[in-house]
């Protein structure tokens, strides 16, 4: 009986330890999961206030202001400038604009000669989009062309006039949808960059810390799965990216924000460096996998320069956020780069040899990340990581060679 519950002669439970550890795992995914949840639910607060009251006013100025009785478009155009990807709304409204105008000018020609029915609306959407497609329009211009047609083809029969009111409502829906967002409700764009960067630069932090820490024990799945977890970074990317061009939109339409300007050069020149840092990171990470399989030689400095990139990340994310100069990521970049020097210098293999690599080139996407042009990040990171020490097996230097640099002070 014992036997049949996993249970040794002394009756302990030999599955109790990994049962344990599984639901242990359990619980934490359920706690990541919820605050993943509660994470996207705070960075599309403002978006749903800002939808709604552009929802309301444009409602309200429609039926009110213009007349319509019916101003069903206004608050649509409003919500769909909103929806779209922050940083591009003021191109949305144009887009929503020259699209129902191409739809209405279709939709009224083709009606005017065919009438309406089924295969007359099957021609006049299939007309729009192609011709839409045809003139280069992008994709929003081809859907709203069509959904306008469809819309003048299956509705004029019964209401006349619904050609002006269709556009206007258009230029209300998109104008009040700016409105809202350029004065009554502009977000604050260095709040939403901190959101939008904060899981970007968690992801690659933990991962480079994950990667120190199966280096330092030779784990190798541990350094396997940093390297899976590191490589589903689109959505963090393409977030964060989108965050940037919102700012910018933001700064550029309300006087409110005008003074953040400046400081959001900073967010905005980092995002490619950024990008850069995540893949090199991945290459580091590919390459400590081998490293390990094929069991080299992991100088102790190794794993420390990984986790002080790892803390350089941390730093520049904190830094950011609070708006001052990222001096304190700088720094610990340098230091990152002096370790790998120090690896290099008591011998690796191969792949080591490349994973030292990858810490220089990730240092300095991180530098220049943190606002220095790129000549001078990669000046910086030569002298830190100091003169290349031939490796045991060949021939010594002469007497006198530089030795392995030391770091430089962490502020």
């Amino acid at each position: 009986m014992a036997q049949r519950f996993g249970l040794r002669d002394g009756g302990v439970d030999i599955d109790g330890a990994r049962i344990a550890e599984a639901m242990s795992q359990l619980h934490h995914r359920g706690k990541a999961t919820l605050h993943d949840r509660l994470h996207r639910v705070r960075m599309a607060l403002g978006l749903a206030v800002q939808a709604g009251l552009a929802a309301g006013l444009s409602w309200l100025a429609a039926h009110e202001l213009l007349g319509n009785p019916q101003p069903v478009f206004a608050p649509i155009s409003a919500v769909g400038t909103l929806a779209v990807s922050v940083g591009q709304r003021f191109r949305r409204t144009v887009e929503l604009i020259v699209g129902v105008a191409v739809g209405v000018a279709l939709g009224d020609f083709l009606i005017y000669l065919l009438g309406t029915g089924a295969w007359q609306l099957g021609l006049v959407v299939t007309s729009a989009i192609i011709l839409t497609v045809f003139a280069g329009a992008s994709v929003a211009i081809v859907i709203q062309a069509a959904a306008t047609a469809v819309l003048i083809v299956t509705l004029s029969p019964q209401t006349e006039n619904l050609e002006i009111p269709r556009f206007v409502d258009a230029f209300v829906g998109g104008g009040i949808a700016l409105l809202v967002t350029a004065l009554l409700l502009p977000l604050n764009p260095l709040r939403v960059l901190n959101r939008a960067a904060r899981p970007a630069l968690d992801l690659l932090a933990a991962q480079l810390d994950a990667t120190a820490d199966g280096l330092r024990e030779r784990d190798r799945d541990k350094v396997q799965r940093a390297l899976e977890r590191l490589r589903d970074n689109k959505e963090e990317l393409a977030v964060f990216g989108e965050a940037i061009e919102g700012a910018k939109e933001t700064a550029m339409l309300s006087p409110a924000r005008w003074h953040r300007r400046d400081e959001l050069a900073h967010y905005s020149e980092a995002a490619e460096p950024i990008d850069r840092a995540m893949r090199n990171s991945g290459t580091l990470i590919r390459r400590a996998v081998t490293l390990i399989e094929d069991e080299e030689a992991i100088p102790d400095p190794m794993p420390d320069a990984v986790a002080h990139l790892a803390e350089s990340v941390r730093l520049l994310k904190h830094e950011f956020a609070v708006g001052e100069e990222p001096e304190k990521a700088r720094e610990r970049s340098l230091r990152a780069v002096s370790e790998a020097g120090r690896a290099y210098g008591e011998g690796v293999g191969f792949s080591g040899s490349v994973v030292i690599a990858q810490v220089r080139t990730t240092a300095s996407d991180l530098l220049v990340a943190s606002g220095i042009s790129q000549e001078e990040a990669n000046s910086w990171v030569r002298k830190s990581f100091g003169e290349l020490e031939q490796p045991p097996g060949r021939p010594a230097e002469p007497q006198g060679a530089p030795k392995p640099p030391t770091a430089p002070p962490i502020g």
